[in-house]
C-alpha cells in the first residue's frame, strides 16, 4: 500500500527552523500498531495521520513511541498541507481529537490554532525534577493537565538548563516546560518530553495553552509574543480568549512523497 506522506517545519517561515513533524492524509483509519511503526520510522517528534469525516477531519498525533492527546505543531503542519497542497479552499480547518475539538485558520501565510486552554495549579516542584536540574532549581513551579511548568528568573536561565533526560524520563507526566521573560518577547520557553521519546521539542505549540495562561495572568495583557528557544527555535503569537488559547505561527513544507506500508 502507498501513502502519500508530507514532511512540514512549523512554527517558521524558514525552512530548517521550527519544528518538522510528517504529515500523512489517509482514506481509511490504519491499525494503532501500523501507524506507530510509521511515526516510529519517521523518528520525528511528531507524526499526524488525517481522514476526512464529513465536513471535518479526526486527527491523531504519534511520537515515536506513543500516540499523544494534543499536538500543536502537527495540527498546524496538517492545515498547512491542506491548504497548500490538497486544495482545500476555505479559510478555516474543524479537527476532532482525542482532546476535542479544534480549530485552525489563515491570514496570508500566518496559520493559528484554536485550543482549549490549559488549567494550572502551584505545587511544589518534584524531587526527581530537582535532582534532573541540579543547581537550576526554579523559583516558581505550577501543574498543568500533562505538564510541570517551571518557571525562572530571566531567559540566561533557561538557555543554560541542561537537565539529565534518564531521571526525567521516569516522570509520572508527560514532561516539563521551562520559561522565563524574554529578552526581546515576552516570554521564552524550552520542553522536555524524554517519557515520549522526545528529549527535547523544538517548537511545541501544545506547551502554549500552558505558558500563555500563566503569562497573560502576570503580565495582565492577552495577546503575547513568545519564543521557543530550542537549538532550532521557533516564534509565535499567542491570544488568550475566553476559555481558548489562539496560537499563531508560520509554516513551511520540506518534501513531499510517498511511502510504502
Amino acid at each position: 500500500m502507498q501513502l502519500r506522506i508530507y514532511q512540514v517545519d512549523a512554527f517558521t517561515h524558514q525552512l530548517f527552523s521550527g519544528n518538522p513533524a510528517a504529515v500523512l492524509p489517509l482514506e481509511a483509519w490504519l491499525s494503532d500498531d501500523i501507524l506507530q511503526n510509521i511515526a516510529t520510522e519517521n523518528n520525528l517528534s511528531e507524526t499526524a495521520f488525517f481522514k476526512r469525516e464529513k465536513g471535518d477531519f479526526n486527527i491523531r498525533w504519534f511520537t515515536p513511541v506513543a500516540e499523544v492527546n494534543l499536538c500543536g505543531h502537527a495540527t498546524l503542519a496538517a492545515a498547512h498541507v491542506l491548504w497548500q497542497h490538497l486544495g482545500y479552499q476555505t479559510n478555516e480547518i474543524t479537527f476532532h481529537s482525542r482532546s476535542g475539538k479544534l480549530g485552525v485558520s489563515k491570514t496570508g501565510d500566518v496559520y493559528t490554532l484554536d485550543f482549549p486552554n490549559d488549567k494550572l495549579t502551584k505545587t511544589e516542584t518534584p524531587e526527581i525534577v530537582r535532582t534532573a536540574l541540579g543547581a537550576a532549581v526554579p523559583p516558581e513551579c505550577f501543574k498543568g493537565r500533562e505538564d510541570y511548568l517551571l518557571v525562572f528568573e530571566n531567559q540566561a536561565a533557561v538557555a543554560a538548563l541542561a537537565p539529565d533526560f534518564h531521571l526525567l524520563e521516569q516522570l509520572k507526566t508527560r514532561g516539563l516546560i521551562a520559561t522565563a521573560p524574554g529578552d526581546d518577547v515576552d516570554f521564552v520557553s524550552r520542553c522536555f518530553f524524554p517519557f515520549y521519546g522526545i528529549n527535547e521539542d523544538p517548537v511545541t505549540g501544545s506547551a502554549h495553552t500552558t505558558l500563555a495562561v500563566y503569562w497573560s495572568q502576570r503580565l495582565s495583557k492577552p495577546g503575547l509574543t513568545a519564543r521557543q528557544i530550542s537549538r532550532r527555535g521557533g516564534t509565535l503569537t499567542c491570544l488568550i480568549s475566553g476559555e481558548r488559547t489562539l496560537i499563531s505561527g508560520g509554516a513551511v513544507t520540506y518534501f513531499s512523497g510517498t511511502i510504502e506500508v
